[in-house]
């Protein structure tokens, strides 16, 4: 199998592209794929010259961490949850996500998410929820990894400056729904940094790797009281 790789040495240097040959096991991940690559110490493209170990992010390697989010032949997925089996080629093409600030190869800062959570004050706080118990998608939304999938393949998420995002409007919803006190702020917020920019394309929820019901949040925080 041919991997293509979309590398950069920093945040500062262009990208180029780089070819790998992987004969490995074939029912790796893809996170299995990019860790038989940097195993030995001198790593070769396939032309047969000696190139730098390929930065990436992983940490539980289980689908629940979130760190190794990328573009996996065109479609944003965690690498960890994508198995060479289900992709149907014979080349594989790893690209970092585009709508964050480029670190180094298939890395990216996505600090931004929760710094967005942070200003505009969307945590819990002191728990006080409303009358209405509906713990079933409570869970569910709060199962969100802050991966970033969701916005790389969003068409209104641009910077990160006024539209938030699916991962925004989740944690509204949770906020909302378990501290009544905030509930108004949350809403504020949520219409001006999501409700007014939302397409409804849910290109979200084809992603989420949760499989969040983000529609659910956003009819929830919608509903007037």
């Amino acid at each position: 199998m041919k991997v293509k790789i979309l590398r950069r040495q920093s945040a500062a240097s262009e990208p180029y592209w780089e070819t790998f040959e992987y004969d490995g096991p074939a029912e790796n991940s893809v996170a299995g794929v990019l860790d038989y690559i940097n195993y030995h110490d001198d790593i070769k493209n396939d032309e047969g010259e000696n190139t730098a170990r390929i930065g990436w992010e992983c940490s539980c390697l289980q689908g629940v961490c979130g760190a190794c989010a990328m573009v996996i032949n065109g479609v944003p997925a965690l690498a960890c949850e994508t198995f060479l089996k289900d992709l149907k080629s014979d080349t594989l093409e790893l690209r970092p996500l585009s709508k964050f600030p480029a670190v180094r190869d298939l890395m990216t800062d996505r600090s931004l998410i929760h710094e967005n959570l942070t200003k505009t004050n969307v945590y819990i706080g002191e728990y006080n929820p409303s009358s209405d118990k509906d713990h079933a998608h409570q869970y569910t939304a709060a199962k969100c990894l802050k991966c970033g999938l969701c916005l790389e393949v969003c068409p209104n998420y641009v910077n990160g400056k006024n539209f938030f995002g699916a991962v925004f409007a989740n944690d509204c919803y949770l906020v909302a729904s378990r501290n009544k006190n905030k509930a108004q702020e949350i809403k504020k917020n949520y219409a001006k940094h999501f409700g007014s920019g939302c397409s409804k394309s849910l290109s979200c929820m084809d992603v989420c790797p949760m499989n969040i019901p983000t529609i659910a949040s956003m009819a929830k925080l919608n509903r007037s009281e």
